[in-house]
């Protein structure tokens, strides 16, 4: 029969151990172990793993088959199936996903509480039931929240006149289900249990389950067999044979299993949504994101209006992309410009500003880097940065000190990107340092020029990648001048290079209005 075991389960990693410790044995974190009771098998039940295929193979040696597979195939046996990729209905999202939804694939989005996750996904839910079967599981809001958030969102044509009146589903010739009105929850006192309500526009096909029990959920499925399914989200679905709390490592390995063995099996797509933690990681183990095709973060400042959807996994596309939202009074909505969000005023140019490309996996975006220089008034200089990388910062601010000349060990030095866009690749090392160079000097960068290259440690200006790409988007936007690493030749792209090979190069070229002299690398007196 079957016996209880408790172990202790690591909310962090995963890790198994059968007494209770302080700290981790993995992965080395406090207050992490978790108790969990799981089922263990008798000795005397038959078993079916492991132990019995080996207790076969002895029993069968005298008698050796020829080797042959029993379920394995050969590339040449699988048969070729075009796998047509489903637009979402954002272009944004289809191309953070590669090209658009994959039929049967398992997505995971993560972001911060608030930041637009089940916004996003009802939306987009929406957008997919016009063509497709959608079913949208909330374990973290009832159906009448779901519905009254639609209804915010203009998602769901809600018509007051038809409220509490139930409308019969017909079925057409394919299966389909042609639904026209929205169907109210009904809640069914005697079993506990509720119906599933269908918010619908005239020809939508998009149904809510407020559910958090995994086999109702699975139930469900497998009744209304949706081509779409929602989890919102996967810390709050349950697992009824696990005696630990929703939420923790187990339950969230298991359902996550069991949710792909159907999509797989099925050929059903999945959008998964996750919890983050503290420190901007999925909550759970990590094995969720290893079990998921995508993997995509929801990321944006509480202060702003701009989120960024960004890619961390993808089997099926390029990862490191990102899609550009806006939030507005009624959702979500795409920015297709996304350089001119990342662009300061640029017929009101002010000192130590910068304008460099930077690339987003193979999307190309304009941003203004500022900078602020004052002599400090501590012993050790304050360095600050916001969306630029801080130890290359430090770095570009050493280079500057001990190749040009310029010092920065006596001054306070300030950089950030406008909009609040995390712009960490090296490509931005020239337009950090020009800022800087002309905050100190109190002059202003030729505004129709863009600054590209990575600041190396002897000085020297290194080429980076996509640089044509780069160019190209410049020029698109109206640039006239690029000031690039030199030893690189490119097409005529409509715009004017200016190859440079040190720092110094460009702080000439960048700053052309005032020379720089002996004189000129000592702070201004007041």
């Amino acid at each position: 029969m079957a016996k209880s075991r408790t172990i202790y389960v690591c909310s962090q990693c995963g890790h198994e151990s059968p007494q209770w410790y302080g700290k981790c044995p993995s992965c080395g974190t406090y207050n992490s172990l978790e108790e969990e009771l799981t089922m263990q098998v008798s000795g005397d039940s038959p078993s079916r793993g492991v132990g019995a295929w080996h207790s076969q193979q002895g029993q069968g040696k005298a008698a050796k088959k020829p080797p042959q597979p029993r379920y394995s195939l050969k590339f040449d046996q699988i048969t070729d199936r075009q796998v047509t990729r489903w637009e979402s209905g954002y272009g944004e999202l289809d191309r953070v996903l590669g090209g658009g939804v994959v039929p049967g694939s398992m997505v995971l989005i993560g972001g911060d509480p608030g930041i637009g996750k089940s916004t996003l996904l009802l939306q987009v839910s929406n957008e997919l039931s016009q063509r497709y079967r959608v079913l949208y599981v909330s374990g973290e809001e009832s159906a009448q929240q779901v519905k009254l958030r639609a209804s915010r969102l203009g998602v769901a044509k809600l018509q007051n006149e038809v409220s509490g009146q139930e409308k019969e589903v017909h079925q057409n010739g394919n299966g389909k289900s042609a639904i026209v009105e929205v169907i109210e929850v009904k809640e069914d006192v005697k079993n506990n249990t509720s119906k599933v309500e269908v918010l619908e526009g005239v020809g939508a096909d998009l149904y809510i389950l407020p559910e958090t029990d995994l086999e109702e959920i699975l139930r469900e499925i497998d009744s209304l067999r949706p081509n779409v399914t929602v989890i919102d989200s996967i810390q709050t679905v349950f697992f009824p044979s696990l005696t630990s709390a929703p939420g923790s490592v187990g339950q969230v390995r298991e359902c996550t299993a069991a949710l792909m063995k159907v999509a797989k099996h099925e050929d059903i797509t999945m959008l998964i949504v996750g919890h983050v933690t503290k420190e901007g990681a999925i909550a759970g183990p990590k094995v969720l994101e290893h079990l998921v095709d995508t993997v995509l973060y929801f990321e944006g400042d509480r202060f702003a209006s701009h989120r960024l959807l960004r890619t961390v996994k993808n089997r099926f596309g390029a990862t490191h992309e990102i899609g550009i939202f806006e939030m507005v009074s009624h959702g979500l909505r795409e920015v297709p410009n996304p350089s001119e969000l990342f662009l300061g005023n640029r017929d009101d140019p002010s000192p130590g500003s910068a304008i460099t490309v930077a690339c987003e996996g193979t999307r190309p975006i304009v941003v203004e880097l500022q900078a602020l220089v004052s002599p400090t008034s501590y012993p050790s200089p304050r360095r600050a940065s916001t969306g630029v990388d801080y130890s290359r910062l430090v770095q570009i601010l050493a280079v500057l000190e001990k190749r040009v000349g310029i010092p920065m060990s006596k001054l306070d030095s300030y950089v950030a990107s406008v909009g609040g866009l995390n712009v960490e690749e090296p490509a931005v090392d020239l337009g950090v340092a020009i800022a800087i160079v002309a905050s100190f000097r109190d002059r202003i960068v030729d505004p129709s020029t863009v600054l590209i290259g990575e600041v190396g440690l002897g000085g020297q200006v290194r080429s980076v990648s996509q640089m044509e790409l780069r160019l190209k988007e410049a020029a698109k936007l109206g640039f006239k001048r690029a000031i690039v690493p030199k030893g690189t030749s490119f097409p005529e792209i409509g715009i004017e290079i200016l190859p440079v090979a040190k720092v110094i190069d460009a702080i000439i070229a960048a700053i052309p209005q005032h020379s720089l002299e002996d004189s000129d690398l000592e702070p201004d007196d007041e």
